[in-house]
């Protein structure tokens, strides 16, 4: 029958293999000569075993089963151990982090609504600067009334007549009104420029502000999205290299201090807002006030002066008629001088033909006597009468030119002092009847 050549198992190392140790051949030992199973096979080493080596094997294969029962039981004491331990240690460090997350969470929200309500205070805050703002550029147009008022009653007054053209206490609140309204339009053109600044300074605060709080607000929605993760979320993936430090991340202490800074800055420009504010008040009221009591003291100086006007104008009227009824007079006595001087003649004619013919008695005749002296007395006294009528009637008529000039003085003063009554009284006073009111001037 034909020969079967036997080859024996090699040995196999599970443990090895479980452990991943690539096999080593096994030492080879030298096969003793077999005896020869027959004539067939005379001069071949047979294949089988001898009963040594089965026991040897056999014997092997018991203790490396053993051996690798023993440690596989040892290892599998040590992976329980050792996987309930890290168990345990992994959710500690999970429920750890996921505590250390809410916490952190609380922290994002307390800032996060420290940072929202001086947004919204800044907001206010602005909003009240642009509507005094608002107040301050409608205060700084109404001024510009009252200055056309003030200047165009310094105008009128500038084409008063005569000696009515004069510097008085009208006009210096007039110059004094104009003076005051320069000075308030300046003021509420520097007031209104701090506003301005104030607003820009407000608005860059609450950018930064609101830069912080969306930081801060995706920050929270990502460690608000962490801390809901689990072990059995279906959306975590493998990210080795997050967990590796990065250099340019701040620490808690800077995190903190960066949104203190801006809250400090945040309240700095409130408290300024709020001590502009008062000021802006204060400086509205301050020229409201200033602007009505010196347009109270012009118009009180205007009705003074209208009435002063008034009293001189009747005055003067009143010296008028007392003038033309003068003048009258002295017409008058003018003509009953004339008329006497005129009647004078007649007896100065007859006087004087009497003397005349008289002078013409013959020789002894011509003599002096009491008729002669008589005529004669006769005509000095009618010359002396016609002189003292003649120097009269030049002073009567001396006096009508005096009252002529006295007439024509007070008319003319009359005129000036109607014109400037008209100036004062139905041009200046009316006009400044268009004064704004406090309101207006307030900036409402």
């Amino acid at each position: 029958m034909s020969s079967e050549i036997l080859v024996s198992r090699p040995l196999c190392d599970s443990r090895a293999v479980a452990l991943g140790v690539p096999d080593k051949e096994p030492p080879v030992e030298p096969q003793a000569p077999q005896p020869s199973a027959g004539s067939a096979t005379a001069g071949y080493r047979s294949a089988k075993y001898t009963p040594a080596e089965w026991f040897s094997n056999y014997h092997t294969a018991l203790q490396q089963a053993s051996a690798d029962h023993l440690a596989a039981r040892s290892i599998q004491r040590e992976s329980k151990a050792l996987y309930q331990d890290t168990e345990a240690d992994t959710l500690k460090a999970q429920g750890e982090g996921t505590r250390l997350l809410g916490q952190r969470l609380q922290e994002i929200h307390y800032w996060k609504s420290e940072l929202q309500q001086h947004i919204d205070r800044l907001l206010a805050d602005t909003e009240s600067l642009l509507a005094l703002k608002q107040r301050l550029e409608k205060a700084l147009d109404a001024t510009e009334t009252p200055y056309a008022i003030a200047t165009d009653n310094l105008n009128c007054r500038a084409r008063r007549l005569g000696p009515d053209l004069v510097r008085d206490c009208v006009e210096e609140e007039l110059l004094k009104e104009v003076d005051l309204i320069r000075s308030v339009q300046v003021l509420l053109k520097r007031t209104t420029a701090q506003v301005v600044s104030q607003i820009k300074m407000n608005r860059e605060a609450k950018q930064m502000l609101e830069m912080d709080w969306s930081d801060k607000y995706q920050a929270y929605n990502f460690d608000n999205h962490s801390g809901r993760y689990s072990n059995m979320s279906p959306d975590t993936q493998h990210h080795p290299s997050s967990a590796s430090m990065q250099d340019q991340v701040c620490n808690c202490t800077s995190w903190i201090k960066f949104t203190q800074d801006n809250l400090s800055k945040a309240l700095q420009e409130e408290q300024a807002t709020h001590s502009l504010r008062l000021l802006v008040e204060q400086v509205l009221q301050d020229t409201t006030e200033d602007l009505r009591v010196q347009c109270s003291r012009v118009d009180q100086a205007f009705s003074q002066h209208c009435v002063e006007l008034t009293e001189a104008k009747i005055q003067l009227e009143m010296k008028l008629v007392q003038i033309l009824e003068q003048i009258g007079a002295q017409e008058r006595n003018i003509v009953a001088l004339q008329q006497a001087i005129h009647s004078k003649e007649a007896p100065l004619r007859v006087a004087q033909s009497r003397l005349y013919l008289r002078s013409l008695r013959p020789n002894m005749e011509l003599c002096r006597d009491q008729p002669q002296l008589s005529l004669e007395e006769e005509v000095r006294q009618i010359d002396a009468t016609l002189a003292s009528l003649h120097q009269q009637l030049s002073e009567a008529r001396g006096s009508l030119s005096h009252l002529e000039e006295s007439r024509i003085t007070l008319e003319k003063d009359i005129n000036w002092k109607t014109h400037s009554l008209f100036t004062d009284r139905d041009k200046c006073m009316t006009h400044r009847r268009r004064y704004p009111t406090i309101s207006t001037l307030s900036g409402y």
